[in-house]
């Protein structure tokens, strides 16, 4: 069994979610002790318990310590994979940060996955919201050979949630027969190939090896600006892009403007600018808040995506660290470079570590992973 210090680094929730998709990926069980001790409430909130149990669900694993507010669990991932999970969550928990611990998994399954989410919210204070989970995070593991389709039913905001949103993941495993292979074999391929060692039965395609450095030249920048039809009459979305103009208007950028309304438990907004190049994207978004003008939340975005364009990174710091696990999983080394290395990235490194057999390397804003050989 697999012992992570959840207290370890940003000592936040995503150490949880990688090391038990991890778990289910290499087959190996993992005790995750001190989850989230450093935060103002430790342990297992809403969000993370809803992400884990779904994930147990998936894969016919088991849980110990699955719990509100417990600080270690104990998974144990099964051998077979269901074709439908569904996943309820009462709170405005965040539907993308449950996504992280359940698509890399999923992508090692013998079938597609169907993965559906009633309750949460689509777009939530720290975490990504899900236009980004769209096009930009999505787009990025297009190049590693990761087939999705999403399907938003319902847009849910914080403090009431009550969204609906439809995943369908395609497997990586490409047979050579017409018979598919059992997830156990496509596991013990995908474990072998993480160890050096030679599997058994089945084929597992693995990930395609990710190199990006070099951007390439701008295309576009996508601005969606959205919010709920409780705030249609004040223009919230209108004036979320308005503040976009005022910063990038200036530098006269070829961009595309998308205006959306969504029927809503609760009032909220959000809005994110998806910056396309040749061979990248980048992205940045931000929520409305009660009190703040809806101008100055698209000014925020405009200039966080300026300060990802500046550094000519081909990711942005919120993707660096949740494209870690899918390149330590990929055909070979990979390297990318970030526009900063945060606290969140060298943690999800510490993780990754502990599970595959590898090491990845920083050099300025280089991030490299080499398999062990």
């Amino acid at each position: 069994m697999i012992e992570i210090d959840g207290s370890i680094g940003e000592a936040g929730g995503q150490i949880l979610r990688t090391a038990c998709a991890l778990s289910a990926v290499t087959k190996n069980p993992c005790l995750v002790y001190n989850i989230r001790k450093g935060r103002e409430k430790p342990g297992l909130m809403p969000q993370h318990l809803a992400g884990i149990q779904a994930l147990a669900r998936l894969c016919n694993g088991s849980l110990e310590g699955d719990e509100l507010g417990s600080q270690e669990i104990k998974f144990y991932p099964g051998e077979t994979y269901k074709e439908r999970v569904f996943i309820d969550i009462p709170t405005a928990g965040s539907i993308t940060l449950a996504l992280q611990t359940l698509i890399l998994p999923a992508l090692f399954a013998p079938h597609p996955i169907k993965i559906t989410f009633e309750g949460g919210a689509t777009d939530t204070f720290f975490s990504p919201t899900i236009d980004y989970f769209h096009y930009v995070f999505l787009k990025i593991l297009e190049k590693l050979g990761v087939k999705g389709e999403i399907n938003i039913l319902k847009r849910g905001y914080y403090p009431e949630g009550g969204a609906g949103v439809e995943i369908t993941l395609f497997p990586l495993l490409r047979p050579d027969s017409a018979k598919a292979a059992s997830f156990a074999e496509v596991a013990s391929a995908t474990k072998a190939e993480s160890t050096g060692k030679q599997g058994s039965g089945g084929q597992a395609s693995k990930l395609k090896s990710l190199n990006l450095t070099e951007r390439g030249e701008l295309q576009k920048i996508l601005v969606i600006s959205g919010a709920s039809e409780l705030l249609q009459d004040k223009n919230v979305a209108e004036r979320q892009i308005a503040g976009v103009k005022e910063i990038l208007g200036k530098l006269k950028l070829p961009t595309e403007e998308k205006i959306e309304y969504y029927p809503t438990q609760c009032p909220g907004s959000q809005i994110c600018l998806i910056a396309e190049f040749e061979n990248t994207v980048i992205g940045a978004d931000n929520l409305g808040k009660l009190g703040k003008r809806a101008e100055d939340v698209g000014k925020e975005a405009a200039f966080e995506l300026l300060r990802e364009q500046k550094s000519e990174a081909c990711l942005d710091k919120h993707l660096a660290d949740q494209i870690l696990p899918y390149m330590a999983l990929g055909s070979g080394k990979s390297k990318i470079t970030v526009s900063e290395i945060t606290n969140h990235c060298r943690t999800n490194i510490w993780v990754i570590e502990k599970f595959l057999s590898g090491k990845f390397e920083i050099r300025g804003n280089l991030i490299s992973w080499f398999p062990k050989t």
